[in-house]
């Protein structure tokens, strides 16, 4: 076998779940001393024929190849035997064993005493120095180590097999710019060594950085492979969202900019919360996108909070359509039509074990009162209306939200609060953690319900997605609005971060 024949070919392959044809037909092949990325929006079949290759799932036609060989995974033994070896997004370490024990589970030398730990620290050592790591002891406990450096361990674990294909799911994910750099140096490392990595990855940076090769999926389905300096950024986003990504990239951008001269909907003045945000003004015009914008920890989720009702404000005062209203909880703000998405999607969101058509309602339901439930025949009604409008996929109401990816569970969050019919609607970070494609259509949604007089307070860490998004920006900093900013044409993420950059160097001077 050369350099120029896969690694792994798999071939028409072909994966069905009770109601949903996950994978249908999809071709897919690695070449050795390649990194390859795996590209789709969520739901586009890329977990699955992962699963398919490391031996997670059975595959119900087609057929798979490794060096040449066909093979049948039964389990993730049969995989691991025929050299893949794969490190989870979430870290899948022993935090109890020391390093050492952590690299070399489940290969630990053995005397004939027993295991020789000696011995085997001496092999972990080992395949810690082949990633560069021959500074860490393998006798320390795991816990002594960054997340960062667990993601390495992870790996020279799962190249303790000698694999011919390492899969990395997700393994930036908890990793700052630093980290990332060191983890790629590893990548290309074993990439020099003739390993076939498998990188999966939202960030469409660090896909071009380390990325030789790019295979698209859509709905299940193989759409295309291309060497990845051949594929321009807007022609992989529209590969995977089927639709022109330029034309999308502008739905901010021709709308209007700059102040909309709707009525004023919601106005606080002063509105203010002991540690959590000093006296601020905002006022919000019907039909507006207004932008929340800053670092970490600025207190965008904390003000938020407060024009929502889910948090009670110490000061100030809060006028809804020119009228006073004291919001004293979540439910209070909607029976006022606001409604507030919070950025934790996974534990203040969705409901993991209800059904789409459950979690859709439930706002709905609550405002009504639980002694007046909803009629099922309504209910069905809602929870189509928003599936369809918002793309979520599957389309199937009565499936487990959890079972759903992120951007189809944030896709039916969106939905459970439209079905509320809000005037003001808050988004706290309403595309984190999902793929270029859910981002987009979800934008692309926020904008059009803009466009149709609803007032929308868009909160991102994402500083582009704001400023393309927006007609105003809010600049928050230290838990303090420090600016705001009309978008011109002009306005770009770094006139937001100069901002914060000069707010910060007029408090040095002043102190």
């Amino acid at each position: 076998m050369t350099g120029n024949e896969p690694i792994v070919e798999m071939a028409g392959i072909e994966i069905e779940f009770p109601g949903v044809k996950a994978l249908d037909g999809v071709d897919f092949r690695m070449f050795p001393g390649e990194v390859h990325t795996l590209m789709g929006e969520n739901g586009a079949g890329k977990s699955t024929l992962i699963k398919a290759l490391t031996g997670v799932y059975r595959i119900d036609a087609g057929t798979i190849r490794v060096a040449g060989e066909p093979r049948r995974f039964h389990g993730t033994a049969d995989a691991q035997e025929a050299g893949i070896a794969t490190v989870y997004q979430e870290v899948n370490l022993c935090a109890n064993l020391s390093i050492g024990e952590n690299v070399m589970l489940g290969h630990e030398v053995r005397g004939p005493l027993g295991i020789n730990w000696r011995a085997t620290h001496r092999e972990a050592r080992s395949a810690l120095a082949r990633l560069g790591l021959q500074e860490v002891d393998p006798t320390k406990p795991l816990s002594s180590l960054s997340i960062a450096l667990q993601q390495l361990v992870a790996i020279a674990r799962s190249m303790v097999i000698d694999p011919k294909v390492l899969v990395l799911d997700e393994p930036t994910s908890s990793l700052d710019a630093l980290e990332v750099e060191a983890l790629f140096a590893v990548i290309r490392k074993l990439r020099a060594e003739g390993v076939a990595i498998l990188f999966v990855s939202h960030f469409l940076d660090q896909v071009y950085e380390i990325s030789d090769r790019i295979t698209v999926l859509r709905n299940g389905a193989y759409i295309g492979e291309r060497k990845t300096n051949e594929l321009d950024r807007a022609e992989l986003i529209s590969m995977m969202i089927g639709k022109d990504f330029a034309a999308m990239q502008s739905l901010g951008e021709g709308r209007g900019r700059g102040m909309v001269g709707g009525d004023v909907v919601l106005d606080a003045r002063g509105i203010a919360r002991k540690g959590a945000i000093g006296a601020t003004d905002i006022e919000l015009r019907r039909g507006e996108l207004l932008g929340f914008a800053g670092l970490l920890g600025a207190g965008r989720t904390e003000l938020a909070r407060l024009l929502s009702g889910a948090d009670r404000p110490d000061a100030g005062e809060l006028r809804l359509g020119g009228k006073k209203t004291t919001l004293g909880s979540p439910g209070a703000g909607l029976a006022n039509r606001i409604a507030y998405s919070t950025e934790n999607r996974r534990d203040e969101g969705i409901i993991a074990d209800l059904t789409v058509r459950e979690n859709i309602i439930l706002a709905l339901q609550a405002e009504r009162g639980w002694l007046r439930p909803i009629p099922r025949r309504v209910q069905d009604e809602i929870a189509a209306k928003y599936i369809d409008a918002l793309g979520v996929r599957p389309a199937d109401p009565e499936r487990a939200i959890g079972n759903l990816s992120g951007g189809n569970q944030q896709k039916a969050l969106l939905g459970r609060w439209l079905a509320t019919e809000p005037e003001v609607l808050i988004l706290d970070e309403p595309t984190r953690g999902i793929d270029i494609g859910a981002k987009a259509e979800i934008q692309e949604y926020v904008a059009e319900l803009a466009e149709g007089g609803m007032s929308v307070v868009f909160i991102s860490s994402e500083l582009e997605e704001v400023v393309r998004l927006c007609q105003r920006i809010a600049v928050l900093k230290d838990h303090e609005k420090i600016a705001e900013i009309t978008t011109t044409p002009e306005v770009t993420a770094q006139t937001i971060v100069d901002t914060i950059a000069e707010h910060t160097a007029e408090k040095e001077v002043a102190a």
